[in-house]
């Protein structure tokens, strides 16, 4: 019966040679340990001759011993050298080692979490068809029920775009966690979100223009190609202008891939940015509406 033995993982590897040379240092080290102590006794052995006024020929075969391991303990200590130079360099391949396992499985936990979004985003799609269909499906149309269907079909397409989207992201990340060059916040509790002053109904969307839109006196931007929760009173317009799209938009899910979703500028904007006054937008068309009237 053929027995098969399990590869060894790139970290087992580098603990055995590690083992195997530093076992290998020690029985360098007793061997130069012994011949150092030769040494030591062949000079006494040499000196005590020459005191004692020995014969040429005596006192040049004690120098000849002398030498021979003199010479064998300089062979040791280069050897040693060696030895210790391999186990710094095998300790820092096993560093190496270890960081990248810890990277490997951060990446399969963040990919495992993609992998469980994806598979309950269907269940949850179901859910919010069936309330949709248990009020489109009735014979009386009631305008709360009507309302209700139609927040609950946008909350299910919102949600099922961002789903795609954090998908998307997550999986990013888990290839630049492998790579080693990912910046991720692990185990840090999640700072609580501050009302806003000013509650606003808005909605995810995503720009494909640099806007710009009033809150209040406050004057908010947006860059071109970024996420942005857009006040959904100007969301029409802004839609109908086609300077924004929803996430679930094929062409958005091709601009996150070409430019992201950070958006490419940064505050201080160039002095030569126009952006889309969507205030003034909508004002233009109420305008027309009017006159038409």
């Amino acid at each position: 019966m053929a027995f098969f033995k399990r590869e060894l993982t790139p970290v087992e590897r580098f603990e055995t040679a590690l083992k195997d040379r530093r076992a290998a240092r020690e029985k360098q080290a007793e061997r130069l340990t012994l011949v150092e102590t030769a040494v030591e006794e062949q000079r006494g052995e040499a000196e005590r001759l020459a005191v004692a006024g020995a014969i040429a020929a005596k006192l040049g075969r004690a120098e000849l011993k002398l030498r021979a391991v003199e010479e064998r303990a300089k062979t040791l200590r280069t050897e040693l050298a060696e030895i210790d130079e391999q186990i710094a360099s095998t300790e820092r391949a096993l560093a190496d080692a270890r960081a990248q396992r810890d990277r490997d499985m951060m990446a399969d936990q963040i990919e495992e979490m993609a992998a469980a979004i994806e598979r309950a985003a269907p269940g949850f799609g179901a859910g919010a068809t069936a309330l949709v269909d248990a009020v489109t499906r009735g014979a009386a149309p009631v305008l709360e029920a009507t309302r209700f269907a139609t927040s609950v079909d946008a909350v299910r397409r919102e949600v099922l775009a961002a789903a795609d989207l954090i998908c998307w992201q997550l999986r990013s990340a888990a290839v630049r966690t492998r790579a080693g060059n990912a910046n991720l916040a692990i185990d840090v509790p999640a700072e609580p979100e501050q009302p806003s002053a000013l509650e606003i109904d808005r909605q995810l969307t995503y720009t494909l223009n640099p806007l710009l839109w009033r809150e209040g006196t406050e004057v908010r931007r947006a860059p071109a190609f970024t996420l942005v929760e857009l006040p959904k009173m100007l969301l029409p317009v802004a839609l109908r202008h086609q300077h924004v799209d929803h996430l679930n938009a094929r062409r958005v899910q091709t601009l996150i891939h070409v430019h992201g979703s950070e958006g490419s500028l940064s505050e201080p904007y160039p002095a030569d940015l126009q952006f889309v006054d969507l205030d003034l937008l909508a004002a233009e068309e109420e305008s027309v509406q009017a006159n038409v009237a």
